[in-house]
């Protein structure tokens, strides 16, 4: 069964990216390109987990296919080998394959990206019992594609926006003049369920966070070592979220018996490149 729901909430998105083709302005060209069927071959290239299949159906989709979800579903967040040599094969109007054909494959490679460097973080820090939580530091116009890719990769969503969560950072600190003035400002939007974060510099904030009765620390910027310090004086009740720089090649030393969570900006904007490709050929 087709998942209007989501087809109606990319859809404007996909009139987006299709604009950014420029093809409304060649009528003759669209009008020409022939709808004879072909066989097309999803051809897996490299070493990934493969994910955003949903974007690149209904890439096609939009167009006027009538690509079936349920046909490629199985493969949505699989991990697969480049020596596996995977091809997933179905079948187009040549018109739509060729009209759909890259930005398919680009929402596609870019979401398997950051699933693939996503899994790497998570497999080293959920036997830790430790969750890795994606940023807000997304490509503009696919945050959504982005941090569902995260999810596909076994970390976890921090905020889709803004007031998801009330995040008192430096800045506001500076600004409001404090800890206690920056919380006492979120605290007058009267967000019943929203809650607050509290971004945390050094021991000393830390102690006003728990004074004002602070459950969720960001320990910014921390030292392994200041972590330990910091995890000894933590109150029941309260989690510790550890953020600023921490890479792949770094992570384990972070994996500290009462942390919660590290956040890691780069699983969106950083995440290496995969190899996917799409031939087809007359049915």
């Amino acid at each position: 069964m087709k998942n209007t729901l989501f087809t109606k909430a990319i859809a404007v998105d996909m009139a987006h990216f299709f604009s950014e083709d420029d093809l409304h302005r060649n009528h003759s060209y669209i009008s020409a390109l022939p709808v004879d069927t072909v066989k097309c071959s999803l051809k897996i290239k490299d070493d990934l987990t493969l994910a955003g299949l949903p974007y690149f159906v209904e890439t096609f989709n939009f167009l006027g296919a009538e690509l079936d979800y349920e046909a490629f579903s199985e493969f949505e967040g699989k991990t697969f080998s480049k020596q596996d040599n995977f091809v997933i094969n179905f079948d187009l109007p040549f018109a739509l394959a060729l009209t759909g054909e890259r930005i398919a494959l680009n929402l596609l490679q870019r979401s398997s990206s950051i699933a693939t460097f996503a899994k790497k973080f998570s497999d080293l820090a959920t036997p830790k019992g430790i969750k890795i939580l994606d940023t807000r530091k997304t490509t503009p116009g696919l945050r959504g594609l982005e941090k569902y890719a995260t999810r596909l990769g076994g970390c976890f969503n921090h905020r889709m926006g803004q007031s998801d969560v009330w995040m008192v950072k430096d800045n506001h600190k500076s600004f409001f003049g404090g800890v206690k003035e920056a919380v006492d400002f979120f605290r007058n939007m009267n967000g019943f369920y929203t809650p607050i974060e509290v971004e945390i510099h050094d021991l000393a904030e830390l102690q006003m966070a728990f004074d004002l009765g602070i459950k969720h620390l960001m320990l910014d910027n921390f030292s392994p070592e200041q972590i330990r310090e910091a995890v000894k004086v933590k109150p029941a009740g309260v989690t510790y979220e550890a953020s600023g720089g921490i890479k792949l090649e770094t992570i384990e030393s972070y994996l500290i018996e009462g942390l919660d969570a590290i956040s890691i900006g780069s699983i969106t904007y950083g995440a290496p490149s995969v190899d996917l490709s799409l031939k087809y050929e007359r049915a």
